[in-house]
């Protein structure tokens, strides 16, 4: 950040010109520019919430053992980070006072009030987190395709108000399910398939289906939100989630030469992105690299930007296989949980959970050539709902809130809401990743960007117990940082 102090006379003329000829001019005082770098810091115990602080700047000419030099190398850019504003979302924040609500929304998108959060992942149709199983076209015939009226009611409101904190949002939007009157049975005889649950694409319904998300692109971008990208299945893998479809990777890959062109035809600019699942694809031996496999089809290929991933089963490492084969197609990390399972085990909790997400999810996918990460929902209540039966019921919000009160006092602000902010405080849209060369430590991680106001951002997570001195060199200035032991620091500053 960049303060100014000015001591100055006024304007007038008059008041600066000498009063007579025997009189010296006398030099208006120089202005004086404090330059300073910016940093938030969460320790795992958070002992530091979140804290800011300012940084006196250094020298570039630093010899400290600790320094770490920007290099030339460029990698990926980065589109933002964020959280899945579901239905369930939704719901909860709607029950909040507005200006509660307006006051908690800010401190996630507000790009001058918060930490500038630019990207979400939105439901098309329904979810595990909706209060209803539902799609865009339930009455069978593409020319029904219609918002419905929970989106109407429940996220239009709070999309309005999160474009109205910050008009450069982008959208990640993914199907749970088709309609129902487009699937068959699970084992691909034909045979009408009339539930949410399971079920396969009928290809006799690709072009409907394909006309479908043309529709949905259009319908959401009518109304001013921005659609960066749309997944063609949610978790196309895992057949038995309330809402859910099965689309192994030859139905992706036929239905990509389908809706790929519909697209085109229509103008839109938005990326498909396949796979949107797990790194261990399941433990299904016939879908192992998945979006490889469609990648390799160079007809299908054309159509898609990149592949969407999960990580409830496999490692992060699946990244550099995909990158490696394909390193012209995008990656972005679409989901992950926090619930019972994780961040409710004894001895776990915050801690855990905030180091090995911000080390596997944030660092992990950015190192990786991401290009974006989101987390799912937003918020929950204290009883993790509204989900619906067979759906998840022992998962926690990024916030939750508790329902007898739905106050901004009574927020519980998770691991989740952490990543995302201290991801989003440094890091902006455009922001290109940049090489580092100097000091390293086992437990220590950092990760440095351009952004496009050519300021710099590094993340850095400590997991070590002790206190890490770093100095940061760019271009003009030198910036040192103490990162405590056991916590996360965005550092932020321009040149």
């Amino acid at each position: 950040m960049v303060f100014c102090s000015c001591a100055c006379k006024g304007t007038d003329p008059e008041q600066t010109k000498p009063s007579g000829p025997d009189e010296p001019d006398v030099p208006e005082p120089p202005v004086v520019v404090v330059e300073k770098a910016t940093s938030w810091t969460t320790t795992f115990d958070k002992s530091r919430d979140f804290a800011k602080a300012t940084i006196d700047f250094g020298k570039t000419s630093t010899m400290s053992p600790y320094a770490v030099r920007f290099t030339s190398d460029e990698y990926q850019t980065v589109d933002g980070f964020g959280l899945a504003v579901t239905q369930a979302s939704c719901f909860n924040l709607l029950k909040m006072d507005p200006q509660d609500r307006t006051r908690l929304l800010k401190e996630m998108f507000s790009p001058t009030e918060g930490a500038g959060s630019s990207l979400i992942r939105v439901c098309i149709g329904g979810s595990d987190f909706s209060l209803s199983e539902f799609t865009c076209c339930d009455q069978e015939g593409i020319s029904n395709f219609k918002m419905h009226e929970s989106d109407v009611n429940y996220l239009f409101p709070i999309l309005d108000q999160i474009y109205a904190i910050n008009p450069d949002v982008r959208i990640i939007g993914s199907p749970w399910s088709c309609p129902r009157w487009m699937k068959m049975d699970v084992n691909g005889n034909g045979d009408a398939f009339n539930s949410w649950t399971s079920g396969r694409l009928d290809p006799k319904y690709y072009g409907d289906y394909a006309t479908y998300f043309v529709k949905w692109v259009q319908a959401m971008e009518g109304r001013g939100y921005k659609v960066l990208a749309v997944t063609l299945q949610n978790e196309p893998l895992n057949h038995g989630n309330s809402m859910s479809l099965y689309m192994p990777w030859q139905d992706q890959r036929d239905f990509l030469k389908v809706v790929g062109p519909k697209f085109a035809e229509a103008g839109l600019k938005t990326k498909i992105l396949l796979f949107d699942h797990n790194y261990n694809y399941d433990n299904k031996e016939d879908q192992k690299e998945y979006p490889l496999n469609i990648f390799r089809d160079s007809e299908a290929a054309k159509y898609a930007a990149g592949s969407a991933w999960h990580n409830y089963g496999g490692n992060v490492s699946e990244l550099d296989k995909i990158h490696t084969a394909f390193p012209a197609k995008d990656i972005y990390f679409t989901e992950a949980s926090i619930g019972t399972w994780n961040y409710g085990q004894s001895g776990r909790g915050f801690p855990s959970l905030f180091e090995e997400d911000f080390r596997d999810i944030i660092l992990g996918t950015l190192s990786r050539y991401g290009k974006g990460v989101t987390l799912w929902n937003l918020m929950l209540d204290n009883e993790g709902k509204p989900y619906r039966p067979g759906g998840c019921s022992i998962c926690y919000g990024a916030v939750s809130i508790n329902n007898g009160l739905w106050s901004y006092s009574s927020l519980d602000r998770k691991s989740h809401w952490y990543d995302v902010l201290h991801a989003s405080i440094a890091v902006r849209p455009g922001a290109v990743r940049i090489g580092t060369d100097g000091f390293t430590r086992k437990g220590l991680t950092y990760l440095a960007f351009r952004n496009p106001d050519t300021s710099y951002g590094v993340l850095i997570l400590n997991s070590n117990a002790e206190d890490q001195q770093l100095v940061f060199v760019s271009a003009a200035h030198s910036v040192s940082v103490t990162v405590p032991g056991k916590s996360v620091v965005s550092l932020k500053w321009k040149d």
